[in-house]
């Protein structure tokens, strides 16, 4: 990364984040082929939903025919993160449009969101909309197009699940958060690291009473909280 904040950086800079959509992109449209969608409904569901994670739910529950509602509803939770991740966002696009920043935020995700976290430790805290545009445009055609991939070769593959594909994007996460650490001058590492230790500590203990999708806004909202009270109080 470089303080270039130019469309074509931005595209530069999203190349090796597409191997994680390429890997969970595949992994859901064989999923979807595999609980009875056809081709096109998969292509259609990525292009107009582009919820990642959430879009395996709907899958699960379109399966067992759950109501228009409760699918709604838990596509809504899991998703979430996205009104946080947003606002977060929103601060380094005030003096946009304003249909500029709810396009940024349409297209969105939780990788976009981490390399624009990353990016803005190289440019004092600055982002483009040209840069960011260029995130979210070639996440999101990566997405489509490895779903759209997954389904046909679903149609050829009965189990998914044995390649592992889906750990694809755990591994973009370790690879994200690894250049957020080291990337961030604003902060000391001692600090990151303890609030890392505490998310983890949080996450495990919380699986054990709440659900996972409302885990995930749940420790984030408390572990800020708690990031902030360390880093006044012994920082």
């Amino acid at each position: 990364m470089n303080k270039e904040l130019t469309f074509r950086q931005g595209l530069r800079e999203t190349l090796p984040t597409i191997f994680g959509y390429l890997g969970i992109g595949i992994a859901f449209g064989m999923i979807g082929r595999a609980s009875g969608l056809n081709l096109w409904l998969i292509f259609l569901l990525s292009c107009l939903v582009y919820a990642g994670s959430a879009q395996f739910i709907m899958v699960g529950l379109m399966a067992v025919q759950s109501p228009i509602l409760s699918i709604i509803l838990a596509v809504f939770l899991v998703n979430s993160r996205m009104i946080l991740m947003s606002m977060t966002t929103a601060r380094y696009f005030k003096n946009e449009k304003m249909w500029k920043n709810i396009w940024l935020g349409t297209l969105l995700t939780d990788e976009s969101f981490a390399l624009g976290m990353n990016k803005q430790n190289y440019t004092d805290g600055i982002l483009s909309f040209p840069w960011f545009n260029a995130v979210n445009l070639f996440s999101y055609a990566s997405w489509a197009f490895a779903t759209l991939i997954g389904a046909i070769l679903g149609s050829f593959i009965p189990n998914p699940s044995q390649f592992g594909l889906e750990f694809a994007v755990i591994a973009m996460f370790i690879g994200l958060l690894y250049l957020q650490v080291i990337n961030d001058r604003t902060k000391k590492l001692s600090l990151q690291l303890i609030v890392i230790g505490l998310v983890f500590l949080l996450f495990y203990v919380g699986l054990i009473f709440i659900p996972a999708n409302l885990l995930i806004l749940l420790v984030t909202l408390v572990c800020c909280g708690l990031g902030m009270v360390v880093k006044h109080v012994f920082f």
